[in-house]
């Protein structure tokens, strides 16, 4: 097939780029052509709550990736659209989500449905977006409405597109493994990469820091006075998308200063397996979500998990099998904490994530986006 992936891509960086460049070789890997289109501009400064929006790694030199579309320039959704319905793709792949990509997102889409041929899939990580605002249901509409089916990684998201009474073919198929971060390493080797204490263990924090992520959470259950006792620290790593203050209200307010690791700027694909293989157990403290990559990765270096029982995280987190699924309270963290400590669970979580890592397969993504597109 002739496949096309729109979304961000290199030079923007992040999670939704890393998954966009690892789906389009697992296309080529299944014998078909593909190419990625990416954003000249993705988000206008002033809404950009990160550092920086693009990479300063190198680019990937074996997908073809063309930088086109301008989130808030139609004419650049007419001429992509325009150049799509003319090439006749047999499938376009769109990332969605972010109400606000819906007007540039949906205004191509519907350009190209004037082919007849190109079938239009979206996979959608969310609908319903975390943070809310004006006019993201009519932006969402606008795109969903131009498509011909979906993909969700989540069963939440898949509800939630019934919910808005969309009834175009629908699959839920589990985020990928996220394999394309190195390979798995020694926790040795990884604390002495990052220059961190043997003597200690280390739970990880790991992505970009919104409110709805619960680091707040996860900071009030690290106060808990049975897991002051312990020879443990936390380890945040991640920028900050929001105003930090609060958080470090909370670590004054508790005193945790000298029980944290901070790596609280982006970090870069070459350092993501050393923060993984030094963790003992990766924490998603999300007060709500729909599915995390995070889980991914963790999946990948084959570290247990502590996840809240919030959206779709649990549905890949097998409770007591590679780790933990609990209520999104201080409480409840910290008593799965102490749990996993006290009882040295590290090792038996360790081989459950390792028997079940073998599901997440890119290959049936690359499966269900096709019989998506075919219906």
């Amino acid at each position: 097939m002739k496949v096309v992936i729109i979304g961000p891509a290199y030079p923007l960086r992040g999670g939704l780029a890393t998954y966009n460049e690892r789906l389009a070789r697992a296309f080529r890997e299944a014998g078909d052509e593909v190419r990625l289109i990416t954003f000249s501009l993705q988000y206008p400064d002033f809404l950009f709550p990160g550092q920086t929006q693009y990479s300063t790694e190198p680019g990937p030199d074996d997908l073809s990736i063309e930088v086109s579309i301008n989130s808030v320039n139609p004419l650049s959704w007419w001429r992509v659209g325009e150049k799509l319905r003319r090439e006749k793709p047999d499938l376009v792949v769109f990332r969605f989500w972010l109400p606000f990509m819906g007007p540039a997102l949906g205004s191509i889409a519907r350009r190209i449905r004037r082919n007849r041929h190109t079938r239009l899939v979206a996979i959608t990580d969310n609908v319903i977006p975390h943070e809310k605002r004006p006019g993201d249901r009519p932006l969402t509409r606008y795109f969903l409405r131009a498509c011909h089916g979906f993909v969700t990684m989540s069963r939440a998201v898949l509800a939630d597109l019934r919910r808005l009474h969309f009834r175009q073919p629908a699959h839920y198929q589990p985020h990928p493994l996220y394999d394309n971060f190195g390979a798995l390493r020694t926790k040795q080797e990884a604390l002495k990469a990052l220059g961190l204490d043997p003597k200690f263990g280390y739970l990880l924090f790991f992505g970009f820091i919104r409110a709805y992520k619960g680091l707040d959470i996860l900071l009030e259950a690290f106060a808990d006075e049975r897991l002051q006792h312990l020879p443990i620290k936390l380890i945040i790593a991640g920028e900050f998308y929001e105003d930090a203050a609060a958080y470090e209200s909370l670590i004054q307010q508790y005193n945790l200063e000298n029980r944290l690791v901070r790596a609280t700027d982006f970090i870069p694909n070459e350092q993501v397996a050393n923060y993984f293989c030094a963790a003992d157990i990766v924490v998603q403290p999300y007060k709500h979500a729909t599915q995390s990559g995070v889980s991914q990765i963790a999946y990948h270096f084959e570290r247990p998990m502590l996840v809240t029982d919030v959206g779709g995280l649990a549905e890949l987190i097998p409770d007591g099998e590679v780790g933990y699924v609990v209520k999104p309270t201080a409480t409840a963290i910290a008593d799965a904490l102490v749990d996993f400590y006290q009882h040295q669970r590290e090792t038996e979580f360790a081989a459950g994530v390792w028997a079940r890592k073998k599901q997440f397969s890119w290959s049936e993504m690359v499966n269900a986006l096709k019989h998506v597109g075919a219906e």
